[in-house]
């Protein structure tokens, strides 16, 4: 357990109305975790198809530490299968399914009951409306049978976004990015544009605020 997360934790046992506050978005890929969940087009009735937690690496979420920025693009998948493509995978294909892909951190027990900020900087949102992007702090049950959410659309300029959790042991919270839209080609993304947010060097993005002096910090799994 690093030092921050020993300061977050001794620091919840304090006054319930305590704060947390993460003060802009860290640089990574590090200590990101990422989910996707897939959807049947609209078309063909949009239900749930499935979710799985993917690799960082396999959303199209890049990170320039040196420019300080994280990108955000269309989701791809390199299957050719008709599953996701029509009539199958390659340049100028059809995207068969909605994906949503989420990357966020996530902080387990020690920042329930508390009044949680997210904030930071968009430098651009071009998505067309084939996209929606969007901002989360979303706030799980221990067994993630359900949640409370706060999502605020993802556009330009800074931003800040609040959520209270609920007490309780083994609650995980969740912060970050969220991009759903038909899944695109990977050499045909070019024209569903992008987001583009600024990033800072972890653990300057760490705050402190109100009573008990809380520190939001980034979560890593054991």
């Amino acid at each position: 357990m690093n030092r921050l997360m020993s300061v977050l934790l001794a620091g919840a046992a304090c006054a319930a109305s305590a704060q947390a506050v993460v003060v802009g978005v860290d640089q990574g890929p590090a200590g990101y975790l990422a989910f996707m969940n897939v959807f049947e087009l609209p078309a063909n009735g949009g239900g749930y198809v499935f979710g799985s937690g993917w690799g960082v690496a396999d959303l199209n979420a890049s990170f320039d530490n040196g420019a300080g920025t994280l990108t955000l693009s269309p989701n791809t998948i390199g299957d050719p299968n008709p599953f996701w493509y029509t009539p199958s995978g390659g340049p100028g294909a059809a995207g068969n399914k909605i994906m949503q892909a989420n990357l966020y951190h996530e902080v387990t027990g020690s920042m329930s009951g508390m009044s949680v900020t997210f904030q930071g900087t968009v430098l651009s949102n071009t998505f067309t409306s084939a996209h929606v992007a969007q901002i989360f702090i979303r706030d799980f049950a221990a067994d993630y049978s359900s949640s409370v959410d706060t999502f605020i659309p993802l556009v330009a300029g800074n931003f800040s976004i609040t959520q209270f959790t609920i007490p309780g042991a083994g609650r995980h919270v969740q912060w970050g990015f969220q991009v759903q839209g038909v899944n695109v080609w990977s050499t045909d993304t070019g024209p569903y544009g992008t987001a583009v947010i600024a990033t800072i060097p972890a653990p300057a993005s760490l705050g402190l605020l109100g009573l008990g002096g809380l520190v939001a910090a980034r979560r890593r799994r054991a």
